[in-house]
């Protein structure tokens, strides 16, 4: 299997580090959609990261399904299998997704030209970005005051999502209310798996 995404989207990021805990063998390229779109579109024509070149030549796109894939071949999940947990663990990944989704639009609408930029949309981007920060940083109090053994989704995206945002919008998102998700985030960073995927990791 070949991942394929730069490790500065929190896409590709959560991707490798959840296959990484499934002790799963892939490939990873770095190969931008910005930079690198002639190469990227000759494996996926969409140029959507991240891509997973699967075993059999498919190629899928979009982190979720990919993770569907990889637990699939792993044959087990990261996620609770069953009850309350799971579902907690799919709300909180769904909240972990919008924080990234959000950031992502930050990053992008501070690029455009200023003419072009329509401050009432990032006004609601920011206020969306803060209040699932927010409901982060009130299940991460709650819950991971210290690490379970077994990182889940949930837990995975949300931290990718704080590493995402220190790295692209330090200067733009104060993280400082955020005391618990951040200290999620730090003991999350300090693993194997995720030290194996650093954000400014490149590879051929």
């Amino acid at each position: 299997m070949i991942l394929i995404g730069m490790l500065d989207s929190p896409y590709v990021r959560r991707v490798a580090i959840a296959g990484t805990l499934l002790n799963l063998d892939f490939e990873h390229r770095s190969i931008s959609v910005f930079r690198h779109m002639d190469r990227f579109r000759a494996i996926n024509p969409l140029i959507k990261a991240p891509s997973l070149v699967a075993g059999d030549g498919t190629v899928l796109m979009d982190s979720e399904l990919i993770l569907t894939h990889l637990e699939d071949v792993a044959g087990r999940t990261l996620r609770p299998e069953t009850g309350t947990a799971r579902t907690h663990d799919l709300r909180t990944t769904g909240i972990a997704l919008v924080t990234c989704e959000k950031a992502v639009q930050v990053e992008y609408e501070r690029k455009r030209p200023e003419g072009y930029r329509y401050q009432p949309w990032m006004d609601r981007v920011r206020v969306q970005l803060h209040e699932a920060l927010q409901l982060l940083d009130e299940i991460a109090a709650r819950n991971w005051a210290s690490l379970p053994q077994q990182l889940t989704h949930g837990a995975i995206s949300a931290a990718v999502a704080v590493g995402f945002i220190r790295f692209t919008l330090p200067d733009v998102v104060d993280l400082s209310p955020f005391s618990a998700l951040c200290a999620h985030a730090d003991s999350c960073e300090q693993t194997a798996a995720f030290r194996h995927w650093p954000i400014d990791r490149e590879t051929p």
